[in-house]
């Protein structure tokens, strides 16, 4: 049981924060100024904050159930562990104060503070995803990275397309012909969960001792954090008409 609820909150992590994670990677292209940018950022200003909650759950999944685990991914990646999570700050620090100050450029400079944070947790992931994970080693890892980072920005423009409208929804479908960014989005998403479940294979995942106690307090709590992301995305199910608070 352990094991399925750590594949659950890993998984739903790649494919929700894979999206926003892949928008933020291609803000550059969507967005040609400034007020295209901010609705671009739109697409995932509701989501992204519910988005990081999985990848909180994940790591307190992983401390508390697979402590020997976690202490295996953390040696001698201390690195990648670090950029991942200065990766993390600057992208939202980019999201939360592109908007606090007006002027050109105030916003150009966060927004490519979002720009790097992205590619930065893109990278980390394929790198953490290649050399931990699939065991790859060597140049190899550059090449997984880089792969990776590909599969995060396909599926964030099949998310912006599913999200946005006009010119904006025309560039995001480059890769998805036309009207089908719902079959890209599922096919990137399946990618992801493929990566995921094919990383997962190759760990060896022994519970600690604990998982009498934690697993059914998770258990209680993976309803209401379903329940939570479906009110969300049933909320903001229609597509973007303008800026949004961010």
């Amino acid at each position: 049981m352990e094991i399925f609820v750590l594949a659950f909150f890993a998984l739903g992590y790649l494919v929700l924060g894979g999206a926003d994670i892949g928008v933020g990677m291609a803000l550059p292209y969507l967005g040609r100024s400034a007020g295209e940018r901010r609705e671009v950022i739109a697409a995932i200003a509701p989501f992204f904050l519910g988005n990081e909650v999985w990848l909180v759950a994940s790591a307190g999944v992983l401390a508390g159930l697979f402590p020997d685990l976690e202490g295996r991914l953390l040696s001698g990646n201390y690195v990648v562990v670090v950029a991942l999570l200065l990766s993390w700050v600057v992208r939202d620090m980019g999201l939360w104060l592109r908007g606090r100050v007006p002027g050109v450029r105030w916003q150009t400079f966060w927004d490519g503070a979002t720009v790097a944070g992205s590619w930065g947790l893109a990278l980390s992931w394929g790198l953490l995803l290649g050399e931990v994970l699939l065991g790859i080693e060597g140049p190899l890892v550059s090449l997984a990275a880089l792969a990776v980072a590909a599969l995060f920005a396909v599926h964030g423009l099949a998310f912006a397309a599913l999200r946005l409208r006009g010119p904006l929804r025309e560039r995001a479908a480059v890769l998805s012909g036309g009207a089908g960014e719902g079959r890209t989005y599922a096919l990137t998403a399946g990618a992801l969960l493929v990566v995921g479940v094919l990383a997962g294979i190759r760990l060896p995942l022994e519970p600690g001792s604990s998982g009498a106690v934690l697993v059914p307090v998770i258990l209680v709590l993976i309803p209401l954090l379903v329940a939570s992301q479906g009110w969300v995305w049933w909320t903001f199910r229609h597509r973007v008409t303008g800026p949004s608070y961010l």
